[in-house]
């Protein structure tokens, strides 16, 4: 024990710091691998899964058949492969960049037929396909597809047969550009949004589970290492967030053009405004604990150390703040989900019950640092700012602003609806009413 309290209470130092740091780390990636094995989350992304994997395999085999069809006794995986590289983007990309993506396609294969056709497959033909692709794809203006030519053109070289002829590859290219198109169009990519609602859910839970691990901390012994790991801690945050505004973003992109959509709600706008009030969330957590890492000293006998203090029961208040905090971040996750999948009403209960609590544990703690104030004014500046950030948090998370976003998403979906809704003919001796939109062209029968 003696020597425990003559560690925590020793000097500070980078090292130990950043050894907390992997610790921390470590532990939160061992939660997120474990939780991916759940059998809920198994589920949730087993289905666009195999949906990918049936899309980019039916796609492949049908383009091998069709090659085989048109040139019997084929061997060249030509086709296949093209098909792949075509059909691994959303119906959007494919109508507005399929041009450059079959382009690029057949840059690499061209380059790889003209290089394969007089010499084999070595260290200086591989880099001259390269160099090649890359050049002429440059030329071509190919931007975002520029690497899949020289990409196509490994792929090619590494399969390349001698026997068979360079106009056969041309054809096997084009049917395989051919049946990738015609896969995203006939059948385009899921909009299910559970990869989005995972990602988020990743989020808020990682947060959750670090406020609350530095309040069950706190309650043991406040001090600036432990402080200065929850900040790392908090920081290595920012990846999830990244991540889940990525899976958002794709989700948005798969929906566009993708008569999957018009079955299914747009929810993109409630995943993408959820991800940024988590991310606001662990900026304002981020600053909350800058402050305390500012106000504590950097060791127990520092001359800075005199005036400040924690006792247990101050360190107590706060620590029942981030435990509760945590508990909100993590109700507030569960009704982000719950919204897109239109199921708030219990979801909402709950996160305003844990607001109401934190609340309360916060006017605790302000009573608290106010009382302390009085006796070490020096520190109240930057305890302020612990609870301007404590205040911030409740803010983002506040339940009453999240409903009047949905009403206001509501809203502009209806106007939407009215804005695109073509004028209907009307049935004679049938007057309009108050809430008929006004027929600008009169009765429009023929239409």
């Amino acid at each position: 024990m003696v020597g425990m309290r003559a560690f925590f209470q020793g000097s500070w130092h980078p090292a130990r710091v950043h050894s907390a740091y992997l610790r921390s780390l470590r532990e939160a990636l061992s939660r997120s691998r474990f939780r991916a094995l759940e059998p809920s989350r198994l589920r949730r992304r087993s289905v666009p899964t195999l949906w990918t994997v049936s899309r980019l395999t039916s796609a492949a085999v049908l383009a091998y058949l069709l090659a085989v069809a048109v040139n019997p006794g084929l061997t060249d995986l030509t086709g296949p492969l093209t098909a792949l590289l075509v059909v691994q983007t959303s119906l959007y990309a494919t109508l507005k960049m399929g041009v450059f993506r079959i382009l690029s396609v057949l840059t690499g294969v061209l380059v790889a037929i003209a290089v394969s056709a007089w010499v084999g497959l070595s260290w200086w033909s591989l880099g001259l396909v390269i160099a090649a692709s890359l050049l002429i794809g440059s030329l071509l203006r190919l931007g975002d597809n520029l690497l899949e030519a020289p990409i196509s053109a490994m792929l090619i070289l590494g399969v390349y047969a001698h026997d068979i002829a360079a106009e056969t590859r041309v054809l096997n290219t084009l049917i395989g550009a051919g049946v990738g198109a015609a896969f995203s169009l006939l059948l385009p990519p899921s909009v299910a949004p559970h990869s989005a609602e995972e990602a988020l859910l990743e989020v808020a839970e990682e947060t959750a589970e670090a406020v609350r691990r530095s309040g069950r901390e706190m309650a043991e012994q406040l001090d600036r290492r432990r402080v200065t790991s929850w900040l790392h801690e908090t920081h290595s945050l920012l990846p999830l967030v990244e991540s889940a505004a990525e899976s958002v973003a794709q989700i948005e992109e798969n929906r566009r053009l993708n008569p999957r959509a018009l079955v299914r709600a747009d929810v993109v706008p409630i995943l993408r405004s959820g991800v940024s009030t988590l991310d606001r969330t662990i900026l304002s957590l981020r600053a909350m604990f800058q402050s305390l890492e500012d106000e504590l000293p950097v060791t127990a006998g520092h001359p800075s150390a005199r005036g400040v203090g924690y006792d247990d029961e101050l360190r107590g208040a706060f620590s029942v703040v981030l435990i509760d905090m945590g508990d909100a971040i993590a109700a507030f996750g569960t009704l982000v989900v719950a919204e897109a999948e239109g199921r708030q009403d219990e979801a909402e209960e709950a996160l305003a019950e844990t607001l109401e609590i934190l609340r309360e544990t916060r006017a605790i703690l302000t009573d608290l640092y106010f009382v302390d104030g009085r006796d070490n004014p020096s520190a109240w500046l930057l305890r302020g700012s612990v609870l301007a950030s404590i205040e911030a948090v409740l803010r983002h998370l506040d339940v009453e602003e999240r409903s009047r976003q949905r009403a206001r998403r509501a809203e502009t979906e209806r106007a939407r609806k009215v804005h695109v809704m073509p004028n209907l003919p009307r049935i004679p001796g049938v007057r309009a009413t108050k809430s008929d939109p006004p027929s600008s062209g009169g009765d429009r029968s023929d239409r």
